[in-house]
């Protein structure tokens, strides 16, 4: 693969999110084995009822043609307050109770649907859309970020030594901890405290929550298991304001 020459946009055409969808098709569905009422596995594309009410925000690499349907490379959904309220609700609303959010006053931005294409993992791909996201973060001055992370799976007690960590170290304040639904909730003292390895449970942590935690991310009370998509959930929570400067620096593009 040549040298990728990396773009950030909001989507700007149908062409643009067709391509976000095909690359979701690529990560969730064919690698992760996830499902949905709407997915079209006739022409692969990993699409929802949300995808309208969102921005679209898209990595290119401009060395690929730019109508091929697999020129995004990176994706992120971003969906706010407005876009929620013509949906009917944020899509995490359907596995979280979200009502101390809501109730904050604080102006709330929802993200989904991270992805990278597998050729782009590991390198700087990543770096360029946290950038993208953090210019609209600030642009829309936004106070709380949030948003549903995945474990590739559905046995909690695989799962147990990160969702157990996450639970004993990183459990929202009690402002902002939302609760998972009943229909799905796991919950996330599957160890007890002192039975936790550190080491061996970030090392089992998929990469996006771990970044999330390093910008100072919590989550909310409970997993959820989603059938569907054939993974756990955990429910990130980044407020702005109490993002560690230094890690707000480099989130920013600033070192």
């Amino acid at each position: 693969m040549s040298e990728p020459q990396f773009s950030v946009r909001l989507a700007q055409s149908e062409a643009d999110i067709l391509g976000a969808q095909r690359l979701r098709y690529r990560v969730f569905v064919q690698e992760l084995g996830s499902d949905g009422a709407l997915v079209d596995h006739g022409e692969r594309f990993e699409r929802d009822r949300f995808d309208v009410h969102s921005h679209h925000l898209i990595l290119v690499d401009e060395a690929r043609d730019a109508q091929a349907p697999d020129h995004v490379v990176g994706a992120y959904r971003l969906l706010d307050q407005t876009g929620a309220a013509a949906a009917g609700q944020f899509y995490s609303e359907s596995e979280y109770d979200l009502g101390k959010l809501k109730r904050s006053g604080r102006r709330l931005l929802e993200l989904g649907r991270s992805c990278l294409d597998r050729d782009y993992r590991g390198g700087s791909a990543m770096f360029h859309l946290w950038k993208a996201l953090a210019a609209f973060v600030q642009e829309r001055q936004i106070d709380i970020l949030f948003g549903v992370a995945s474990f590739h799976g559905t046995d909690a007690v695989k799962l147990g030594l990160p969702l157990s960590l996450l639970r004993s170290r990183y459990l929202a304040p009690e402002a902002l901890r939302v609760r998972a639904l009943e229909a799905g909730y796991q919950s996330m003292e599957v160890m007890a405290d002192e039975a936790i390895d550190r080491r061996l449970a970030m090392m089992q942590m998929p990469a996006l929550i771990k970044a999330y935690l390093r910008l100072g991310g919590v989550v909310g009370e409970g997993a959820y298991t989603d059938h569907a998509f054939n993974t756990t959930d955990v429910c990130l929570i980044m407020d702005t304001a109490a993002m560690p400067s230094r890690r707000r620096a480099l989130y920013r593009g600033r070192t």
